[in-house]
């Protein structure tokens, strides 16, 4: 918008007192070059034509019909910030966690600072075969030395130093021609140090033939999935050190197909899970599309950790916003949100929460240009001037509400990085808000 339109202004309001959402609380922690794209967004912040409002919550702190008088147009872009349940018995005891709270844990996201995730097995399952499932994953079996150097918070890199876990399954419904995670994850949990792969040969039975007509991207995965299935420790005609390292591997980790969980089964007390009795099903119809249906049989898995990650869901933000709450998404059309001009949409509220960082980009900009348009042929009437953040600034005032800038968010950065490196790491997360916004005279 600021580059496409020389005298468009854009405020930027903020639930939490810092910036950057699924790129800070997301994104892996031993994957910084995803994060990246921060210094853009920086870049952006910075411009006179654009100011950021943290600590804001919209929807409570200040309603979105408030903003609409305040500006000529409001882009909704606030991610899905709930995850889907699984809806079996036995869900709610102790040891079963979202794969999005853990993930929120482990990066230092506020509201899971206090997880304190139970470690204390050795078989955790994860529900789920999407790149989610995969970083869990990885984040539990990965050396100690390497989640170290990363911005990994303090308090979760303590918790896995004493962590029992050493294997763990990633259970899907389908079979391994749908699995959602993408190569470059799959490549590096086959090559995680310490960690030893274990694939079935049987799940992957004629799937070379199955896959002459896919997708390259489908295609190299399925490859993938095969070559690990049937290499053998020893067939590898790299390094022989290699080779007797996988085989002594202390952790190991598998995938499973067409098994469905129908309940969380309890400890003799009741209080905490045991294991997971899964549903075995059989695939109707082919490709993305196929259905997972059960067949009758059923088999239990043994762990003491249950991870689901089985997709994020957005939840509606003010009763004068219109949602889809079966799709879990503003209806909309091109960004436009449905019946009411002015207002927009982008990001995984608006298409569901799926695909990578770039994606969400792309779709971004897809919105700014149904804006930039509306603005050229005069759906959006600029005749008359908005207040902007005059306007928001009495109402949060009246409500007792201070916004945190920028430079604030600068400040909070600036210690963070100052109090990582003192450990060896790129930042220290300050995981409670309270702290940030003390460190910035509140």
């Amino acid at each position: 918008l600021l580059q496409h339109h020389g005298g468009a202004r854009v405020d930027i309001y903020e639930k939490l007192p810092v910036p950057f959402g699924l790129v800070r609380f997301g994104v892996a922690p031993d994957h910084p070059e995803v994060k990246n794209v921060i210094n853009a967004f920086t870049q952006t912040a910075r411009s006179e034509r654009c100011a950021y409002y943290g600590n804001v919550t919209v929807g409570k702190d200040v309603t979105v019909a408030e903003l609409r008088q305040a500006y000529h147009a409001v882009v909704l872009s606030y991610g899905a910030e709930d995850n889907r349940v699984l809806g079996v018995p036995g869900e709610n005891l102790s040891g079963v966690y979202s794969a999005r709270a853990f993930v929120g844990w482990y990066n230092g996201l506020p509201e899971n600072r206090d997880l304190k995730p139970d470690l204390s097995c050795e078989t955790a399952l994860i529900l789920g075969h999407g790149n989610v499932a995969l970083d869990v994953a990885r984040i539990l079996l990965s050396p100690l030395h390497l989640l170290r150097k990363t911005d990994i918070t303090d308090s979760s890199l303590a918790a896995l130093a004493c962590s029992k876990v050493k294997r763990v399954w990633l259970v899907g419904r389908r079979g391994p021609l749908q699995v959602a995670f993408t190569i470059k994850e799959l490549r590096e949990m086959i090559n995680l140090p310490g960690a030893r792969p274990v694939l079935n040969p049987a799940d992957f039975t004629g799937l070379e033939n199955a896959i002459k007509d896919a997708p390259r991207p489908r295609k190299r995965l399925t490859e993938l999935m095969i070559k690990t299935a049937l290499e053998k420790p020893g067939e590898k005609t790299t390094e022989v050190q290699a080779v007797a390292a996988q085989a002594a591997a202390p952790r190991e980790w598998g995938l499973k197909f067409q098994r469905s969980p129908q309940e969380v089964l309890p400890t003799t007390d009741g209080r905490r899970a045991r294991g997971v009795r899964m549903a075995l099903t059989r695939l109707e119809g082919s490709g993305d599309s196929a259905k997972a249906v059960p067949t009758g049989d059923v088999e239990e898995l043994e762990c003491g950790l249950v991870l689901s990650s089985i997709g994020y869901r957005s939840r509606p933000l003010d009763p004068a916003v219109p949602f889809d709450t079966q799709r879990g998404v503003i209806p909309n059309s091109s960004g436009r949100v449905e019946g009411v001009p002015g207002l927009y949409c982008s990001g995984w509220v608006k298409r569901g929460p799926t695909g990578v960082i770039i994606t969400t980009m792309n779709d971004s900009f897809d919105t700014a240009q149904s804006v930039l348009e509306d603005l050229r042929v005069g759906v959006l009437d600029v005749s008359a001037s908005r207040e902007g953040f005059g306007a928001v600034e009495s109402i949060l005032g009246s409500r007792g509400v201070r916004p945190v800038s920028f430079s604030d968010w600068e400040k909070i950065d600036a210690a963070e990085v100052a109090r990582g490196k003192a450990a060896g790491k790129p930042r220290e997360k300050i995981v409670d808000p309270q702290e940030m916004l003390q460190l910035i005279g509140r």
